[in-house]
């Protein structure tokens, strides 16, 4: 097979349509304009398999007619081809409808927690970190084991933690299972929902770029927390409305963000660690 080596023949490829003109969005990412006129977004996955898992993730994510997602138009071992998803301003409008939808979508359900989208890798990615999307029944075992240890091991391989750092992490897992709250059903996720996920407009926003899993919930939410999400307290004003979070929920954002701060903690160096050390001592105290 010919490798594809250019957003506009990966079009071609995936598409069949000629290209008419194209412009770089950000970092892999193309807009690229169609002889038919129509206007898509051309990925370059970053590594063998990245393609196939982010188009799983978006498919099974649209599935559950709960939020919208760009539509996938077709994949390769190397590119993804998408919709273009229009960005716009925030509006209470949108942050509603967003609240409810999030609601929508995580009640969606998944088989077990950490089970991954259909047809997509175990082998995964939360941006350009691994993530193994292996199963588990229990979450805060789960969570310790496969979303917030391993990043904390390759921190302390790579210098960015030291020793005394990773056990204060390593004791608020331990803490976990007395401070996670009530068990919940493995909610279908995002999975990587920060702010620059979220492509908002004036009726609906739309999610872009998922780590999809099946998880807690709760994590999601405290994900759009730690990384400033505009509107906020609309978002979660109407996910109470449709599905209300277990009383002190609250408390448990820390938790829930230890997992996205150690994935920045290894992508981007020593400017998270001391948040996700912070974070773990309100956990395990």
């Amino acid at each position: 097979m010919t490798r594809v080596s250019t957003p506009a023949q990966a079009a071609t490829r995936i598409t069949g349509r000629a290209v008419a003109e194209q412009h770089r969005l950000a970092g892999a990412v193309t807009a690229v304009v169609l002889d038919s006129g129509d206007t898509v977004v051309v990925k370059r996955g970053h590594a063998p398999g990245a393609a196939l898992a982010e188009a799983a993730g978006l498919r099974w994510l649209g599935e559950a007619g709960a939020v919208r997602v760009p539509e996938v138009r077709g994949h390769d071992d190397e590119w993804l081809v998408t919709e273009l998803v229009g960005g716009g301003r925030p509006t209470h409008r949108a942050a509603e409808r967003l609240g409810r939808g999030l609601a929508a979508l995580h009640a969606s359900g998944a088989p077990r927690f950490g089970s991954p989208p259909p047809g997509g890798p175990v082998d995964a990615w939360i941006g350009l970190a691994r993530m193994e999307n292996a199963p588990g029944e229990d979450w805060p075992r789960w969570y310790a084991e496969y979303r917030v240890l391993p990043y904390v091991r390759r921190a302390v391989d790579e210098g960015t933690l030291d020793g005394d750092e990773a056990a204060v992490i390593e004791r608020a897992c331990a803490r976990l299972p007395a401070v996670a709250g009530p068990a919940e059903p493995p909610a279908r996720l995002h999975g990587d929902l920060w702010n620059g996920n979220v492509l908002w407009g004036a009726v609906e926003a739309s999610l872009i770029d998922p780590a999809a899993h099946g998880g807690h919930r709760e994590t999601d939410l405290a994900m759009l927390r730690l990384f400033g999400c505009p509107l906020l307290d609309r978002v979660l004003a109407a996910y109470q409305e449709i599905a209300p979070l277990a009383d002190g929920w609250t408390e448990r954002t820390e938790a829930h963000q230890l997992f996205p701060l150690l994935v920045h903690t290894v992508l981007f160096g020593r400017s998270y660690a001391g948040q996700a050390v912070a974070a773990a001592r309100t956990v395990g105290r």
